[in-house]
């Protein structure tokens, strides 16, 4: 993912989701961390619902 385009998902995962800067810096330590796994990553740490974990999907796919 180029820079601008992680910045607007961070972004929109603490803006549209209302995922905690905190919660994000969490997963983001993850040792397996990387941006394409970091949805499934805040859903099995149990930091997103399924609902939420499909709008990311959703903007994943758009974006």
């Amino acid at each position: 993912m180029e820079t601008i385009k992680i910045k607007e998902f961070l972004n929109f995962l603490q803006k549209d989701l209302a995922i905690s800067a905190t919660d994000l810096q969490l997963a983001l330590r993850h040792p397996e961390q990387t941006l394409n796994l970091l949805p499934m990553i805040l859903w099995q740490y149990g930091l997103i619902t399924l609902n939420q974990l499909d709008q990311i999907f959703d903007w994943l796919q758009v974006h």
